[in-house]
């Protein structure tokens, strides 16, 4: 009989610590079993809740990853975009750089200047009627900046008035301007006056009177010419005198002729007289 009790504890003992072994004990520490389902439960709910926020999350964070790679690729449009703005910025200031090259000039050249070609620099000053064309035509000469632009004028001494010839003209090898002055006189609010005058060509934006810096265009090599007005034609008639002639006299200069070879004549005469009256010419 207590054999049979024995080996019943022992079975019972068994198939208790099968069922303990077979059982999802939770780890040490924790809460008791009942608290542990429970525990067990929100932790498995917070663990779906967590997998599912998770996931969730995961979303947004790919979507958010899009949204950088997009803000990213954004930025790099942006960044060529703006690379291909400073590309181009840079080759505008490239070709500003070009067209506005800076040329290094020796402090010791003189100022640039022209050359007359028509009229000739070495003949006499010509003289032109107003009403006529006038050519004028020249050489630049020691000129190592070339101006963009030139203006032309002719200066007269007489009245101080500058006439412009040509404005805002193009500069090449040689220079060259015809003046149609019986079309200028006709709407001149300053006429032309029978006067000398220089012909003066200038860099455009500078003025007259500015010194020109070494192997830029200068004024000092300047042109004079005369001009004037024909007078109307007047008849010789018989009571016509020229007033140049040199044959021409006036009855004043004719009674002062006569008054000295009168004098003359008295002069010889009283001392003919008086030597001949102490002997001078007796022998």
């Amino acid at each position: 009989m207590r054999s049979f009790t024995l080996v019943s504890l022992v079975c019972t003992l068994l198939v208790l610590a099968t069922l303990s072994a077979a059982w999802p004990w939770p780890p040490s520490g924790l809460q008791p079993h009942g608290m542990m389902l429970g525990r067990r439960a929100e932790k498995e709910t917070a663990a779906e809740t967590g997998d599912s926020t998770a996931t969730q999350t995961d979303s947004p964070k790919e979507t958010g990853t899009d949204t950088a790679a997009a803000t990213a690729t954004g930025t790099n449009t942006a960044e060529p975009t703006g690379d291909t703005t400073g590309t181009a910025k840079a080759s505008g200031t490239k070709t500003e750089k070009s067209s506005k090259t800076t040329v290094s000039v020796d402090p010791r050249l003189p100022p640039g200047g022209i050359e007359m070609i028509t009229p000739a620099a070495n003949a006499q000053p010509s003289y032109y009627k107003i009403g006529d064309y006038v050519t004028f035509k020249w050489n630049y000469t020691s000129l190592s900046v070339t101006p963009s632009a030139v203006n032309v004028v002719a200066s007269c001494s007489l009245n101080q008035e500058t006439y412009t010839i040509s404005s805002n003209m193009s500069v090449g090898q040689t220079g060259a301007v015809t003046w149609d002055t019986g079309k200028y006189q006709a709407t001149a609010t300053v006429p032309l006056l029978t006067a000398s005058y220089t012909l003066i060509v200038y860099e455009v934006g500078k003025s007259i009177t500015d010194t020109a810096a070494a192997g830029h265009l200068g004024t000092t090599n300047r042109y004079i010419f005369g001009m004037y007005s024909p007078q109307p034609y007047t008849p010789l008639g018989s009571g016509y005198q020229c007033a140049t002639c040199s044959g021409a006299m006036s009855d004043i200069e004719r009674n002062g002729l006569k008054f000295a070879f009168g004098m003359i004549t008295i002069t010889v005469l009283s001392f003919t007289w008086f030597a001949g009256g102490f002997g001078v010419f007796s022998t």
